[in-house]
């Protein structure tokens, strides 16, 4: 079936074919429409689940954490300023292994306050142990749902789904939606196995660890994170034999002779695209490397698609006060190890922050700069700003 979704709604339809059993709902601009469209798709009986109206983003993430260890499949959504205030039971739900499922649609941090489209509340989750995955377009932002369930019950870790405000959340194209049966196929039930609440086995869950043994539960999530790059690549190849579409941890485009490449993430790839067929046009040897999951970091992908290229520029639409841009922190660190003739300059420019646009034309810009410049300005180069 094919219909014209808004990437909210896209969401909605992942998360109501993978069956999901619980949902807890807080509304919060942008993201407000993926729990609407969720409730409706209960009072018309497309899906059956538990519905909880939250009394705020805090309470979502600990209905949805307590559902996961009874059992259930859970999902919530939430953006900016919501993600904030969950950061407590992200921890939470990693630490207590619980599957959760949450879609993050990308919202500048306040103050000032805004409602427009950055990646700085997603990425400054990096550290509570939550799968992050990052989406081009509609289609993948459906289909990333989807997987996303299968990823985090294969390894009983959190997973969020991230999507850019109102450059996809908003806006409507063009989606093949799946058979339920064939996803039902793909994703089988939740099987919580014997690891998780049970009124004829009662355990005590999420008592004080005393220091001899946390370490070796902080390990266990590491060891775990590690594994869900082969998982992930894994569910990539089983969902692209099952529904025809294929995605990767890091894609490459026409930058096997590129001098320069663009690393970038979410929305800003496929402007990237019209971008660089238009500067091939014109005889440039420029390419791209898509970007989709933040953590786990697919540090030997990106090793294997960057070494030996000259200049690598990287667009934040992200930044860390006083350091980087996180794509860049990453990208840096993975390549530090190669030996200096196969270790690209790097270029690392903060862009579109608040919902500002990256047009075109604005990465056609970039790409000038970092093919005239033989040294980067500075550790970061700012697009557009004006400065005061």
């Amino acid at each position: 079936m094919r219909k014209v979704l808004t990437g909210n709604v896209a969401v909605a339809y992942g998360a109501m074919l993978s069956d999901v059993q619980v949902v807890a709902a807080y509304p919060i601009t942008p993201q407000t429409t993926i729990i609407e469209e969720l409730a409706t798709m209960e009072a018309e009986g497309l899906v059956d689940m538990d519905y909880i109206r939250v009394e705020s983003e805090h309470s979502a993430m600990a209905a949805c954490i307590g559902a996961s260890m009874g059992g259930a499949r859970a999902f919530t959504a939430t953006s900016g300023q919501g993600l904030f205030l969950m950061h407590e039971m992200l921890h939470y739900a990693t630490g207590a292994r619980t599957p959760v499922v949450l879609a993050n649609v990308n919202r500048a941090a306040a103050a000032p306050w805004s409602i427009w489209s950055d990646q700085t509340d997603s990425v400054s989750q990096r550290e509570t142990g939550w799968i992050q995955l990052y989406c081009e377009g509609n289609q993948e932002v459906l289909d990333t749902t989807i997987m996303a369930f299968k990823i985090a019950e294969s390894l009983r870790l959190p997973a969020m789904i991230v999507l850019d405000a109102f450059f996809l959340s908003h806006t409507s194209e063009p989606i093949d939606i799946p058979d339920k049966d064939a996803v039902r196929d793909f994703l089988p039930p939740f099987d919580p196995g014997d690891l998780w609440l049970d009124p004829n086995n009662p355990r005590t869950f999420g008592g004080i660890t005393m220091n001899d043994a946390y370490m070796e539960f902080r390990w266990q999530i590491q060891r775990d994170m590690e594994k869900a790059k082969a998982v992930i690549n894994e569910v990539h190849e089983e969902f692209a034999k099952v529904f025809g579409r294929k995605y990767h941890q890091v894609e490459a485009y026409q930058a096997e002779d590129a001098d320069v490449v663009m690393a970038v993430s979410g929305t800003v790839a496929s402007t990237s695209r019209d971008a660089i067929d238009l500067l091939r046009e014109k005889g440039q040897q420029v390419g791209m490397v898509k970007l989709k999951t933040l953590r786990p970091f697919p540090r030997e992908e990106i090793i294997e698609a960057l070494k030996g290229k000259k200049k690598v520029a990287i667009i934040d639409r992200n930044f860390s006060p006083g350091a980087t841009g996180i794509w860049a922190q990453e990208i840096r660190s993975a390549l530090y190890e190669l030996p200096e003739g196969d270790r690209p300059l790097i270029y690392g420019y903060i862009a579109g922050l608040g919902g500002r646009d990256i047009s075109v034309k604005v990465i056609e810009s970039i790409y000038q700069k970092t093919l005239k410049d033989d040294r980067p300005d500075d550790v970061d180069m700012w697009i557009g700003v004006n400065y005061v």
